[in-house]
């Protein structure tokens, strides 16, 4: 083996299969070769690679942009998902744009050469909804403000990156430089959108192996951040109990739920202490309640260009919906601007290219219309606090 590329691969020898472990960088023209390189050698007889079945289609489908319903994903409340997913791509996409190739690149030229070459081609990742899923249902709401700021920081604002740091991404792939600033502070994110993966992928690729027509050489192509929590774990791969947890959709956070259901009681409990004292005060109450949290949620709603409609749903939704917590003001708003403004064929094809460019998120129809629902859940949950805080100092005053 080139002892250049002894850190990206790596062999393994499992229930009678040989598996050898491709680590590359999703942005690198080097990684891209060296795949062509292993899979032209012939020496494989199967050829796994670091995507789930939807991904896998997305790739051959680049059109799958121009299919998807925005107004039934705020119907089915998958909008928190299609949003982090999309400010993924859009971190891939800068950083791909640096060094002139595709994100991705290596997979898709994988699945070219096994479909030319007649070489077995099997996906081993976790779907990529249920991880986000699980990522949306683990974190709290200003966790979820964390990723996302530091995401669209590091596509907008971030600094140059220059060719040698992009190969660097081969001791730690694209997912790991978009969460390693949340390492520390955050080691849920790790948790589930690495270690969990790292289990899984393992898992998928140990079953491969007890298949009664299971391959004898395979090649996995895996983010090279990866290679470190897969190695280890071949030494005892999840059993199916296992890998069925990993792939479970959790119920929401309980905590958040009766949180939510806390803030209700306090602000009802609050305005019947108040009309108590006096009516006077009791309406005043609720008019702050009403003009602060309606207030603030408009106030996102418009920062995110929405249609006059929706800052007025915006308005009228939050201080109903932040009494609530099954329910966002976010995905009235979404639902309300989804509605009035479907977007056009055009904004679905541009979208991949968009959503890498700061001022386009405002300009693309389907990227505003997650950025009206992100920024009125911003401005409700600003808006409970600020006008909790000041219930509370009217009733003490």
């Amino acid at each position: 083996m080139d002892k250049n590329n002894e850190d990206v691969i790596k062999k393994i020898k499992l229930n009678g299969a040989s598996i050898t472990l491709l680590g590359t960088a999703h942005v690198s023209k080097e990684s891209v070769a060296l795949v062509e390189e292993q899979i032209l050698s012939k020496e494989f007889d199967c050829i796994a690679v670091e995507l789930c079945p939807a991904r896998y289609e997305n790739l051959k489908n680049k059109s799958w942009w121009q299919n998807l319903d925005i107004y039934e994903v705020f119907k089915k409340k998958k909008a928190s998902l299609l949003l982090i997913n999309l400010a993924l791509s859009a971190y891939q996409r800068r950083l791909a744009d640096k060094v002139g190739v595709e994100a991705g690149k290596e997979m898709m030229r994988a699945i070219e050469l096994a479909t030319e070459n007649e070489i077995r081609l099997e996906v081993v990742d976790r779907d990529i909804t249920t991880t986000l899923h699980r990522l949306v249902t683990k974190v709290s709401f200003w966790q979820k403000i964390k990723i996302f700021s530091g995401l669209v920081v590091g596509i907008f604002v971030g600094e140059e990156i220059d060719k040698e740091q992009i190969e660097n991404l081969k001791k730690g792939d694209m997912l790991h430089s978009v969460i390693e600033e949340f390492g520390d502070s955050l080691p849920q994110i790790k948790k589930v959108l690495i270690d969990e993966r790292d289990e899984f992928m393992t898992g998928k690729l140990s079953m491969l192996t007890k298949l009664e027509n299971a391959p004898t050489n395979i090649l996995a192509i895996v983010g090279a951040g990866h290679l470190v929590g897969m190695v280890p774990n071949f030494d005892k791969p999840p059993n199916q109990l296992q890998m069925n947890e990993l792939t479970k959709k959790p119920p929401p956070n309980r905590i958040g739920y009766f949180i939510g259901w806390g803030i209700c009681v306090l602000i009802l409990s609050m305005f019947y202490v108040g009309y108590q004292q006096s009516p006077e005060l009791g309406w005043s109450l609720v008019v702050t309640w009403v003009l602060i949290n309606g207030g603030f949620s408009a106030l996102g709603a418009a920062l995110a260009l929405a249609h006059p409609v929706s800052v007025l749903a915006a308005f009228l939704a939050a201080p109903l919906t932040s009494l609530n917590p099954t329910i966002g003001a976010g995905m009235v708003v979404g639902l309300v601007e989804s509605y009035l403004r479907k977007p056009k064929v055009t904004d679905f094809e541009r979208l991949k290219d968009d959503i890498s460019s700061f001022p386009m998120w405002w300009k693309n129809g389907v990227a505003r219309v997650l950025l009206v629902f992100f920024f009125a859940n911003v401005g409700s949950a600003v808006g409970t606090y600020v006008a909790g805080a000041s219930i509370i100092k009217q009733i003490l005053s």
